[in-house]
C-alpha cells in the first residue's frame, strides 16, 4: 500500500505539471471578458500554483522511493 502512494504522488505530480503547461500553450487568452492583461495575470498565477504543487508531489514521491 505504501508503494502505491509513492507512485500515486509521482503520477499526480506529473499530471499537475503537464496539463497546465499544455493548457497554457494551447488556449488563447482573453475569452473570459476580464481584459487581456487581467486574464494573462490570472492564468499565469493559476498555472504557476498548479505547477509548484505538481513539483511538490513529484519531489515527495521521489523521496519516498529512496526509503
Amino acid at each position: 500500500m505504501n508503494t502505491m502512494n509513492k507512485w500515486l504522488e509521482i503520477l499526480v505530480g506529473l499530471i499537475l505539471i503537464i496539463v497546465p503547461v499544455y493548457v497554457w500553450m494551447a488556449v488563447p487568452g482573453g475569452y473570459w471578458g476580464f481584459g487581456t492583461a487581467a486574464v494573462e495575470f490570472f492564468k499565469g498565477g493559476i498555472i504557476w500554483l498548479v505547477i509548484l504543487i505538481g513539483i511538490l508531489f513529484l519531489m515527495l514521491g521521489i523521496s519516498d522511493l529512496k526509503e
